[in-house]
């Protein structure tokens, strides 16, 4: 059930914000372990958390709802899938290139659908599944890297790490997405930013506690080079709180599987960022496989209206 438009833009500006975010991380993931590059986008992203909520209840003066105990449940839940899932990208883009690795974690828009209808009961019209889809037949596409595979040479590559990696880590982003949106429609108000916002302040500062113990007791010595990589790990934190306030105000006001579909328009951002920014090339089976990819968007955009 959509509850406010504002979703659609939120979406949007999430899927740019978060490309631009995943291309920052990916170099900083170069210089730390998988899990210090995790930390990163919590640790850094608290203040810019904090910040975010303060300065939307200056704009909008309210006392904070009430929440209970299933608040911080849905909250640690959808922050411990997200930090699993974000482990998982980093890895899967670790085996091929940024594109490649980023399109298999966008299998996470049909798993949602299938999720959230299986677990929120949430329903889509045939157009939207249409736009399904057409959106995991782009992202596959976009999985083969430029090369020309058969069935067979399809399915074998979907056993390789990257594929397992990258389509495990759209599950747990699924799952993240429902947790989140569980979380906020416990909190007792009508304001649904506001929601969001308590929800992403709340869920980010357990991620940092939780992998940032890890970090401490598995591998103490990256915490230094953590707090070392300030400058780039800060462009991080600010770039993930910015679109986790984004997709956070998407999920309180449209359907899980919506705003995930609609959301696949990352994948365009992600090009851009991966040719001009990382200087990946881009093929003429990448390019295909963005026009379905953003077919998908359209066929899910229609079906919602």
């Amino acid at each position: 059930m959509i509850t406010s438009p504002i979703w659609l833009p939120a979406t949007l500006l999430a899927g740019g914000v978060q490309a631009w975010r995943t291309a920052v991380q990916r170099r900083v993931s170069q210089s730390l372990s998988l899990n210090a590059a995790g930390l990163v986008r919590y640790l850094y992203g608290v203040p810019f958390t904090l910040m975010l909520l303060g300065g939307y209840r200056l704009v909008f003066p309210a006392p904070l709802p009430s929440v209970g105990p299933l608040f911080l449940l849905f909250c640690a839940a959808g922050g411990l899938a997200q930090i699993i899932a974000t482990n998982l990208l980093i890895l899967a883009f670790t085996h091929r290139n940024f594109v490649v690795g980023t399109a298999y974690s966008k299998t996470e828009a049909a798993q949602g659908a299938v999720l959230s209808f299986l677990l929120l009961g949430e329903r889509l019209s045939a157009l939207a599944w249409a736009g399904i889809s057409c959106g995991v037949a782009g992202v596959m596409l976009l999985s083969t890297g430029g090369k020309r595979m058969g069935p067979g040479d399809f399915l074998r590559a979907l056993g390789q790490p990257a594929a397992r990696a990258g389509i495990a880590s759209g599950f747990f982003f699924a799952l993240t997405a429902i947790g989140i949106r569980r979380a906020t429609q416990t909190v007792e108000t009508d304001d649904a930013v506001l929601a969001a916002l308590m929800v992403l302040a709340v869920t980010v500062l357990l991620q940092t506690m939780m992998q940032g113990t890890y970090l401490l007791l598995r591998e103490p010595g990256e915490m230094r080079r953590v707090f070392a990589s300030w400058r780039v790990s800060g462009q991080v934190g600010l770039l993930s709180a910015l679109g986790s306030a984004c997709w956070f105000t998407g999920f309180a006001t449209a359907p899980v599987a919506l705003v995930r579909i609609v959301g696949q328009i990352e994948v365009a951002f992600t090009m851009a960022f991966g040719h001009f920014y990382l200087k990946e090339a881009m093929r003429r089976s990448e390019l295909v496989g963005l026009l379905l990819v953003v077919g998908g968007v359209v066929l899910a955009l229609a079906g919602a209206l």
